[in-house]
C-alpha cells in the first residue's frame, strides 16, 4: 500500500496546474497572516484534499496557499496540524513528504513557542538552531519507502546552517533583532509545569512549543533544507507571574509577525 503523500501530491498537482513549487512555508499559531504577501494565489482547502488531516487549533486556517513571493514560487501551509488534535506523527509526516513529491526543495518553518531564557523576551524571534524531541515519538516510526528517503536519517544539520547564516544576516541589515536557541517540543495540550521548565532549562532548552520537530526530522529525511524560526510569546511557568494562555500565544505572535513576515520575505528574495 502506498504511502498517502503520493495521492496528497497527485491532488495538489492537479489544482497547481503547470505551477511548481520551490519552498514550501509552514506558518504556526497567530502567523497566517504572512501569507497574504503571496500574488496571484491559487488556495486549496485542506478539506478539499481527500484523507488529508484537518487543522482544529485557533489561528490555523487549515489551508494551503500557492504562489509568487519575492519573485519566488512558494506553497505556503496556512495553519498546521498537532499531535495534541489526536494526529499521528506518521500523518503529519505524509505532509512534508508531499513537499518532496512536489519537487520542494526548502522549508520554512514557524512557530509560536515560550522562552525558558530570559534573555529571550516575550515578542522576541529567535532562529531555531537544533531541537529536543520530548514528543516521545517519531514520525519515521513504520515502513520505510526508500524513494522518499533513507532508514537512518542523518540530523546533524537538521537546520541548515547555510539558511540560518542568511537569516542571521539578512535580520542584521534588515535591523530586526533575531535571537537564537535551542528549541524543545512536547505533545501538549497543556503549558508546562514549573519543574518541567526548570528541567528543560538544565537539558539547554531555550524554547518549549507543541510542534516543529516531526516536520523538521520528516523533512532532513526527504533532503529538504530547513529554516525555522519560534516566536517567543510567553515566558515559561515559573519565570512569569501570569498564568499562561492560548489568548496571549496569538495576541504575541501577531505583534511579532509583522518583523517575522518582513525577514521571510527578505530571505525569500535572496534564496
Amino acid at each position: 500500500m502506498k504511502e498517502l503523500c503520493y495521492s496528497y501530491s497527485e491532488q495538489i498537482k492537479s489544482k497547481l496546474g503547470d505551477f511548481a513549487p520551490e519552498i514550501a512555508v509552514i506558518l504556526g499559531s497567530g502567523l497566517g497572516d504572512i501569507a497574504n504577501n503571496i500574488q496571484n494565489p491559487t488556495v486549496i482547502s485542506y478539506a478539499d484534499i481527500n484523507n488529508f488531516p484537518q487543522s482544529t487549533v485557533s489561528g490555523h486556517q487549515g489551508r494551503f496557499i500557492a504562489g509568487i513571493l519575492q519573485g519566488k514560487k512558494v506553497l505556503c501551509m496556512q495553519g498546521r496540524v498537532h499531535l495534541y488534535e489526536g494526529h499521528t506523527p506518521q500523518i503529519i509526516s505524509q505532509i512534508i513528504k508531499t513537499f518532496k513529491l512536489l519537487g520542494i526543495k526548502k522549508l520554512i518553518v514557524t512557530n509560536a513557542a515560550g522562552s525558558l531564557n530570559p534573555k529571550i523576551a516575550a515578542g522576541s524571534l529567535m532562529l531555531i538552531t537544533d531541537h529536543i524531541n520530548f514528543s516521545f515519538n517519531n514520525p519515521l516510526i513504520g515502513a520505510n519507502d526508500d524513494n522518499l528517503g533513507p532508514r537512518f536519517p542523518d540530523l546533524s544539520n537538521a537546520y541548515d546552517k547555510k539558511l540560518r547564516q542568511l537569516a542571521v544576516t539578512t535580520a542584521k541589515e534588515a535591523g530586526i533583532e533575531l535571537k537564537q536557541g535551542v528549541y524543545l517540543m512536547v505533545s501538549g495540550p497543556n503549558f508546562e509545569t514549573a519543574a518541567e521548565v526548570r528541567a528543560f532549562g538544565i537539558l539547554g532548552t531555550d524554547a518549549v512549543g507543541m510542534s516543529t520537530v516531526p516536520e523538521v526530522i520528516t523533512a532532513a529525511y526527504c533532503g529538504i533544507k530547513v529554516l525555522g524560526f519560534s516566536v517567543i510569546t510567553n515566558l515559561g511557568t515559573g519565570l512569569q507571574e501570569q498564568s499562561q494562555s492560548h489568548g496571549e500565544t496569538l495576541a504575541m505572535a501577531e505583534k511579532a509577525s509583522q518583523n517575522l513576515g518582513q525577514l521571510i520575505n527578505l530571505i525569500i528574495e535572496r534564496l
